[in-house]
């Protein structure tokens, strides 16, 4: 009778099957078996807001297989993700199975290697149960917030909308600052920018406009004032006054927590939060390497903790001196602290074998596999390099009562910059190394010319700078932020241009109302307070009952009252009106919005009954007929090209048609995005392209 060992997934699954051999059986329980229902609430109120959960319609088959298991077997162990959500599933697993309570048969695999595995299985403990509280209790309040204002927004807004406890606060944020940008009045402002060639010298460097000679910082608010001082300036002698050098350290990032592994792999390689957490997950589980079998290649990936083993901190140093040599290597070994509220039961993610290069493995892994592996690898390896060195200079150059001033640096080692430099949000200023410079040395002004700059308004959020804010004020944890970017994005209350989040009229108009009608939901400081009372019932401090009691009261009485104030109120878009007219009562037909999506109708029904079918044109025709190319979607939801007089016609593509012509026919251009961009014409014997790199 062999032991029955139950995870989530079965690519963890399979690797850990690699591990502990035939006297063991591994299965995946494929996430969730057990759940709320979504047809209703589900949550009884008034009996202290006791669940009822069931097993989900998916699972049954899965489940009535898992029991035939447990009862042949002659231990079970629980060895779901080592996280909140992991726990609540063995719990539900427990329970579905009619497992004895307080057995130690809940194991965690933070790494699924042969070690990590083998440290998982020798020290199996109880279930939990503050950590599965924790969980219950949020996944209750989302539920309860939800449930409750879902159908209110809807009602006033727009058919099947959604309010959530997180989603809100996200969706608040990027609007609060579409707000500030609109109200943001640019301020003129110009500067100087002078090059240099000291006397003696052909290598000219940059300066720009700073003050007085006297050390005052002098601002120039227009063209005029601007001009006076060239005037003033003209003629005159350039001196370098004083020269500073000095020397500056610049070190390593920390290994990545969940939050920055998604902001960087955001600003590097443009990957979105969902499409991060998906592709670390597979590194997590494992990935078939040769002569190695399924292999975990990185911790697990949901922490926000900084802790690294002193095993793996030990390998990183031994790869960087076998690689680069004792100067390339910190002189201690580097540790980093926290944050206050980080949960501590993970490590940083790292790779679990920091020996393993990802050159060596990268035709084993796709594509995405690989790019992410290299950042984590890279990132944790740099981590405990030694710093790179710089050599900085400073200059002041006075001519006729006013100064410039210039800097520069030059890398006198590069230290952990030879493996990797941490990614940005915001470009920073370039600066260039410096000719040696002297005290009393006369320039020569190359060049002076005045640049005419206005103040620039805060910029929209990123996912990277998303991730970042919501870290920043406490709102969500990191395991929720992918998620809650999707909801709003596929919910149409925020798009993207670009890189930037934008707030659609749908999304604002949202936010208003639940600014008016629930401040609390959509406050920052309230949200991110609810999320230190949650962490508080994960210490076992508070009972879960207790926090939904203490916010259920509150949240009631607002909600009743925002009924009754908004009773009879009805929310118009303007996305959602048309300039088509009702030929049978003549009303402004509108947009609504039905099971199956969109659609046109007359807005005096249940009178008039008149509906059409909703098109979104692209003002293109089709280059194999005489019909109309217009945007169509797959049953995914994914969006097409093709044309209306289908099927007569057949016309379909991925590309977007554009209204501009072929400049060498005349034909129809096409616009191909991805990782190489190109216009074409639709027209093979024509052959035009246009690179959009």
């Amino acid at each position: 009778m062999s032991k029955l060992v139950i995870v989530e997934s079965p690519s963890k699954a399979k690797t850990i099957k690699k591990y502990l051999g035939p006297d063991f059986e591994v299965v995946a329980s494929m996430g969730h078996v057990r759940d709320l229902p979504k047809s209703r609430l589900s949550i009884d109120i008034k009996n202290n807001f006791e669940p009822k959960y069931v097993v989900m319609k998916d699972k049954q088959e899965l489940v009535k297989k898992l029991k035939e298991l447990a009862s042949d077997s002659e231990f079970v162990y629980l060895a779901t993700d080592p996280d909140r959500e992991g726990e609540a599933i063995s719990w539900h697993l427990s329970y579905i199975l009619k497992l004895p309570e307080n057995q130690k048969n809940r194991v965690e695999f933070t790494e699924i290697t042969k070690t990590g595995v083998a440290n998982g299985m020798s020290n199996p403990r109880e279930l939990n149960i503050d950590l599965v509280d924790a969980q219950q209790a949020r996944r209750l309040l989302d539920r309860i917030v939800g449930y409750k204002l879902s159908p209110f927004v809807s009602q006033k807004i727009r058919r099947g909308l959604s309010a959530g406890r997180v989603q809100s606060v996200a969706l608040r944020i990027i609007v609060d600052r579409e707000e500030e940008i609109r109200k943001f009045v640019p301020q003129e402002y110009w500067s100087i920018d002078a090059k240099f060639i000291p006397r003696g010298s052909r290598k000219s460097f940059n300066s720009s406009f700073y003050g007085t000679a006297d050390g005052k910082k002098l601002a120039i608010n227009n063209e005029d004032e601007a001009n006076k001082i060239l005037s003033e300036l003209d003629g005159g002698e350039y001196t370098i006054t004083k020269v500073k050098n000095g020397y500056r350290k610049k070190s390593p990032a920390p290994p990545f927590i969940t939050s920055t592994l998604q902001q960087e792999a955001s600003r590097k390689l443009n990957f979105r939060a969902q499409r991060t957490m998906k592709v670390a997950q597979e590194l997590y589980e494992g990935v078939e390497i040769d002569g190695m079998g399924a292999t975990g290649l990185i911790t697990y990936m949901r922490t926000d903790s900084l802790r690294m083993s002193a095993e793996s901190i030990a390998s990183a140093r031994e790869y960087i001196l076998g690689k680069w040599g004792d100067k390339y290597l910190h002189s201690k070994e580097r540790v980093y602290k926290s944050r206050s509220n980080a949960q501590d039961g993970h490590e940083a993610i790292r790779p679990s074998m920091p020996w393993l290069e990802p050159e060596k493995i990268k035709h084993n892994l796709t594509l995405d596999q690989y790019k992410l592996y290299k950042l984590i690898w890279e990132r944790f390896i740099a981590c405990q390099m030694a710093d790179a060195n710089h050599k900085t200079t400073q200059a002041d150059i006075i001519c006729n009562g006013y100064m410039f001033k210039a800097s520069g640096y030059r890398v006198t080692f590069d230290g952990y910059t030879v493996l990797y430099v941490e990614g940005k949000d915001v470009d920073e200023e370039k600066t260039s190394e410096l000719p040696p410079l002297e005290p009393s040395t006369i320039v020569k002004a190359k060049e002076l010319k005045p640049n005419q700059h206005f103040t620039q308004p805060p910029a929209r959020f990123t996912e990277a700078s998303l991730v970042k804010a919501l870290e920043e004020n406490g709102i969500g944890r990191p395991s929720t932020y992918a998620a809650t970017i999707s909801t709003i994005t596929s919910r149409e209350y925020v798009k993207r241009e670009s890189k930037a989040l934008v707030p659609t009229e749908l999304g604002e108009e949202l936010t208003k109302l639940m600014k008016k009608c629930f401040p609390n939901i959509v406050n920052v400081k309230f949200t991110a307070g609810m999320e230190e009372n949650l962490d508080t019932v994960e210490k076992g401090t508070t009972g879960w009952v207790e926090l939904l009691k203490d916010f259920y009261g509150d949240f009631d009485d607002t909600l009743k009252k925002a009924k009754k104030d908004m009773d009879g109120v009805k929310i118009t878009l303007k996305e959602d009106q048309t300039d088509m007219v009702c030929e049978k009562c003549g009303r402004q037909m509108v947009v609504k919005y039905g099971r199956y999506g969109k659609f046109i109708a007359c807005p005096g029904w249940p009178e008039c009954e008149n509906i059409k079918k909703f098109v979104v044109e692209t003002g293109v025709d089709c280059p194999k007929c005489d019909g109309k190319i217009i945007v169509k979607k797959t049953k995914r939801g994914r969006a097409f090209y093709g044309c209306d007089h289908y099927p007569d016609c057949d016309f379909a593509s991925w590309d977007e048609p554009l209204t501009e012509k072929c400049p060498r026919c005349g034909g129809i251009l096409f616009s191909k995005k991805g990782k190489r961009p190109k216009i074409y014409c639709a027209s093979e014997s024509c052959g035009y392209i246009k690179d959009e790199k």
